[in-house]
């Protein structure tokens, strides 16, 4: 089974969480201090500045010193990103723990992926912002906007890797015990059934959408699951790009018989021909975007604070991309499509 949620590329641009490494036990995604390890950098910030500001008056070998005291300050703190990563490298192990029961090992790994997207949402966001700032300040580490960005990337294809194993992993353990998700290429005697029940219930609620001169590229709204669709005109030869958006009102898996589910994207993906009539499919893969949900609210600044959570909880679905996820086996002119369009 093909394993969805590769980061690819990051444009230019309710769960139970296990506790984090903050002293007071609460989640370390959801503590923007960073923990104790924040904490204790802002303790420590003035003693670093005493020490440099002693140093910085005494000529060339003061300047030494200087970078002496600012590299033995970095090396204390540890990046709070990273740090975050490496907590919900926890929440993954718990999830290839064999000595938790099968149905929490799934569940850990469903709450890897949301912690991860709020990550990217939050976090991540924050720090693209900044990369656009001239001059911006530093972490506690040292570390540039850009530079942090880097290394999470490379931390994150690392944990989505073993994330897609322990996919993998879980599915094939979770049909031992009678829970079977197949893909679509392995149940051909449900085709039929499947079709019958793609134009009933999935058929209407779908909106395909075209991109060309005329039809400029659709927007799409943050963590949705969507389809990207090459099509030719059987008559011109001429290639096209469409969208499908997955309708979060449809189950994500269809049950096919007693204890077997198939995802309902790959239902829809066998049946592009009812909705692309006259037209040649040439392919079809998965995609989601994630955008910057961060809040930014000027409590000093707004007249009614009611109001302005609201207004921002309506600017968030239109924030900037700050991550594409892909199938491997899409096309590259199909990521670039999708790379200029969000």
């Amino acid at each position: 089974m093909e394993s969805f949620g590769r980061v690819i590329s990051t444009p230019n641009t309710a769960d139970p969480n296990p506790a984090g490494p903050g002293d007071d036990g609460a989640p370390f995604a959801q503590a923007p201090s960073g923990g104790s390890s924040a904490q204790g950098a802002v303790a420590e910030a003035p003693t670093a500045q005493v020490a440099v500001a002693e140093h910085t008056s005494d000529g060339p070998s003061g300047t030494a010193l200087l970078a002496t005291e600012v590299l033995a300050s970095e090396a204390r703190y540890f990046n709070r990103e990273l740090s975050w990563l490496a907590w919900n490298q926890r929440v993954l192990f718990e999830a290839s723990d064999e000595r938790n029961p099968l149905l929490d090992r799934v569940r850990f790994l469903s709450i890897f992926a949301r912690n991860l997207d709020e990550f990217f949402e939050i976090r991540v966001a924050g720090l693209l912002q900044q990369r656009q700032m001239a001059g911006g300040s530093l972490s506690s580490d040292g570390l540039t906007a850009a530079e942090q960005l880097t290394a999470i990337r490379q931390r994150v294809l690392k944990l989505v890797d073993e994330q897609a194993r322990l996919y993998h992993e879980l599915g094939t353990e979770l049909a031992l015990q009678g829970i079977r998700i197949a893909d679509y290429d392995e149940i051909p005697a449900f085709h039929d059934a499947l079709r019958s029940r793609f134009l009933e219930e999935i058929f209407p609620v779908l909106t395909p959408l075209a991109v060309d001169p005329g039809h400029p590229f659709p927007y799409i709204s943050t963590l949705t699951l969507s389809l990207a669709i090459e099509l030719r005109d059987p008559l011109s030869g001429e290639q096209h790009f469409a969208r499908v958006k997955v309708p979060a009102v449809l189950p994500r898996f269809l049950g096919v018989e007693a204890s077997t589910y198939v995802p309902v994207e790959q239902v829809i993906a066998a049946n592009l021909d009812l909705l692309f009539s006259g037209m040649e499919v040439l392919g079809a893969n998965l995609f989601r975007v994630t955008r910057n949900a961060d809040l930014a609210i000027e409590e000093d600044e707004a007249d009614d604070l009611l109001e302005a959570i609201e207004e921002e909880l309506r600017r968030r679905r239109f924030g900037a991309a700050v991550r594409l996820e892909v199938e491997p086996s899409m096309p590259d002119a199909t990521r670039q499509i999708l790379l200029r369009g969000i």
